[in-house]
């Protein structure tokens, strides 16, 4: 039995995962959940899959749970140093982390430090600290199972494979609900327009980073990391049905893909199960009835997220962090309309071109790194 402490459980990925567990009760156990400051919903939670230990981020929120749980036996952490703590219980040999932002990052440390396999979500954590993760990961011998559907695709591509033989990432992307729109076109898009998702069902932050190209952007990033390769040798490409999820190319010119239909439980118990497969209820692909797969190049003068992302890529060192939480700052803009659709781009780039780049920082300096961009932008 695999025992899990899921970090982010009342969000879209930490939902569906405890829909996973829900459907396999003799082979997954959820030790423990972590969550902001949703106390109802992890009053729920706790009741039904009866976890050890709950860590709320916000204290307020821990402190109210406390009551609300009185009469259940479960161990209850608050704040970052909660987070952290969750992630070391010795009872748990897998942390699932699906909290968004780059909070996500010292827990995920903590984990891979006390000997935990990671099943990762948290974009941010490659993003901004991946030269930290990964090796602390080899040096740990813990495994690093990629949960985002396309890193998920290439991992299961490259299954078996000589990974000097990898010659290009094909990662795809859906495009968004503003796929084929000109800038001009953008220019007044309302929130409720960029959380339309043609395919996926995923939270607000990740469904607007979708819309903007960021997302894809960040998963070049840390696809980067995960598989070991040069940015030159990840290519996106627009694959609008999210049939494909991402595929890889070989030296020989041989292509591998993984097709499913567009469901986060999959990959999410691909991850959990791994290396085994599981039987899964959920709705199967039919060629016949999908007719056709097209693919399109994204277009990087409109969808500018995906360029600045290379652009803090190769620069490296704490720019990606820089590019991270002016994307982080601007969409919480976007989403309270303080700012337009097209202004989350100028947040970015302003950011990127005040920043002074260091170059091979630890975790105080992209946290500091973080800070001072949040502070420029006016937090």
């Amino acid at each position: 039995m695999r025992k899990i402490i899921l970090l982010g459980s009342t969000g879209s990925i930490g939902t569906q995962t405890l829909d996973v567990v829900r459907a396999n009760p003799d082979d997954l156990k959820i030790v423990g959940i972590a969550a902001n400051k949703s106390v109802d919903k992890v009053e729920k939670q706790v009741r039904e899959f009866k976890p050890k230990y709950v860590a709320m981020f916000d204290e307020n929120a821990a402190k109210e749970l406390k009551v609300k749980l009185a009469d259940v036996p479960v161990q209850i952490f608050s704040g970052i140093e909660g987070l952290v703590e969750i992630t070391q219980v010795p009872d748990a040999d897998t942390v699932l982390t699906a909290v968004v932002g780059m909070i996500g990052i010292r827990p995920t440390m903590a984990a891979i430090e006390s000997g935990k396999d990671i099943a990762l979500a948290n974009k941010e954590t490659l993003v901004t600290a991946g030269h930290i993760i990964m090796p602390l990961a080899a040096r740990m011998n813990v495994s690093i199972l990629p949960v985002d559907s396309e890193h998920s695709a290439i991992f299961q591509s490259l299954n078996g494979e000589p990974k000097n033989k990898l010659e290009k990432i094909l990662l795809t992307a859906s495009g968004g609900p503003f796929r084929g729109k000109k800038r001009q076109e953008l220019v007044d898009m309302t929130v409720d327009d960029a959380l339309k998702h043609p395919n996926w069902d995923m939270g607000p932050k990740v469904t607007i980073d979708s819309a903007s190209l960021v997302n894809k952007g960040l998963e070049v990033m840390e696809a980067r990391w995960l598989f070991d390769v040069s940015l030159d040798q990840i290519q996106v490409i627009i694959q609008p049905q999210s049939i494909i999820h991402s595929a890889v190319q070989f030296v020989d010119g041989a292509v591998m893909a993984q097709l499913g239909v567009p469901d986060m439980k999959l990959p999410i118990q691909y991850a959990l199960f791994y290396p085994d497969r599981m039987p899964m209820s959920e709705k199967r692909l039919d060629f016949f009835e999908l007719s056709q797969i097209t693919f399109e190049k994204p277009d990087t003068d409109t969808f500018q997220g995906l360029k600045l992302a290379y652009e803090a890529a190769r620069a490296g060192g704490s720019m990606p962090t820089v590019f991270n939480a002016a994307n982080e700052m601007a969409v919480k803009k976007f989403i309270n309309r303080e700012i337009k659709f097209l202004e989350i781009y100028d947040m970015i780039s302003n950011a990127m071109a005040h920043h002074t780049k260091i170059e091979n920082p630890n975790l105080e300096e992209i946290l500091m790194a973080e800070a001072e961009t949040y502070e420029y932008l006016g937090r």
